[in-house]
């Protein structure tokens, strides 16, 4: 028996996104895709930043920081789900459902809490652009990063010890690609009024409360650059938060949108349908983003390429 569940039931089974037999080949191969392309593009992102000197900057050390979290919060769900569909099989362990559940509340909060603070950082730069090296040192930027991985390590860590005291009275099946808070403790058969009320409580001080800070932030910089004279001023400022607010938009709309559907339909399968965009599309889409958006961005990968390339194989005569 495992420790937390009195039921004695060691394993549940994961629905998965359709069960048509005929699919499963299509969603192993768009699946393992975007996978592959998520982990590269955010690879990219991560050596491009570290191998060269000029994005030694507070924002690109946030950037490398969120393309790891991605790479991560994919990790924590599709090879499980490919693994399933490869094996034919729907079977994740009690320890392993639990596991995942941690990991991906902790790697969804990273995301949430690194978004905030670039978006700091973008205020920063823009509403104080002669102090900005002073106010975002090197000692400030390490401090959010730990605080934003202590803070998600607690709250997942609460969340998923909170789901071990409930019971299952029979074998679970979970019609989603992965096992999701809200879905176990949907499906517990004890009482799951603490469970519930820890979780909102979670999400509106966790999530709502960064959201709040991200909407001040922005609402500063757009008043400190509608105080710019020059057109050119204007749009140069404005440039270098595009690429932030466009992975915000993208992040916070699909998240909620998820959530707003699945209680308009109550349809568990298409909740699971639509939280592929979060949990999938978004991390995949944030290099794309960042790469096309960003000069210097592009401009790193060029000069990452080349150096690739100069330092090939030796062919001996």
């Amino acid at each position: 028996m495992d420790p937390g569940n009195d039921t004695g039931i060691s394993e549940f089974l994961l629905l998965g996104l359709s069960d048509e037999p005929e699919l499963q080949p299509l969603i192993f191969g768009l699946f393992l895709s975007m996978y592959l392309i998520t982990v590269f593009g955010n690879l990219l992102i991560i050596l491009a930043v570290s191998s060269d000197s000029h994005l030694h900057t507070p924002m690109y050390f946030f950037l490398a920081n969120l393309s790891f979290v991605d790479i991560c919060f994919t990790s924590t769900t599709i090879p499980k789900m490919l693994l399933n569909i490869q094996t034919q099989s729907k079977v994740i362990t009690y320890a392993g459902c639990i596991t995942q559940m941690y990991f991906f509340t902790l790697f969804a909060g990273l995301d949430i809490f690194l978004l905030t603070v670039m978006a700091y950082d973008r205020f920063v730069a823009i509403c104080c652009p002669l102090n900005y090296m002073v106010i975002m040192n090197p000692r400030l930027c390490g401090l959010l990063v730990l605080v934003s991985w202590i803070t998600s390590v607690l709250h997942s860590l609460l969340e998923s010890l909170m789901v071990l005291q409930l019971s299952f009275c029979t074998v679970l099946e979970i019609p989603h690609f992965f096992c999701e808070l809200n879905q176990m403790i949907q499906f517990a058969c004890s009482d799951t009024f603490l469970n519930n009320m820890v979780m909102y409580f979670g999400a509106m001080l966790l999530g709502g409360g960064p959201f709040i800070g991200i909407l001040y932030s922005y609402y500063k910089i757009v008043s400190s650059i509608r105080g710019i004279s020059s057109a050119q001023g204007k749009y140069k400022a404005f440039s270098t938060c595009a690429s932030h607010l466009s992975v915000v938009s993208l992040f916070y709309c699909t998240g909620l949108g998820v959530y707003l559907s699945s209680a308009a339909t109550r349809s568990s399968h298409s909740s699971a349908t639509a939280s592929v965009m979060y949990t999938v599309v978004t991390p995949m889409l944030n290099p794309f983003i960042y790469s096309l958006r960003n000069r210097d961005i592009k401009e790193a990968l060029m000069r990452f390429s080349g150096m690739a390339a100069t330092k090939g194989p030796i062919v001996l005569g």
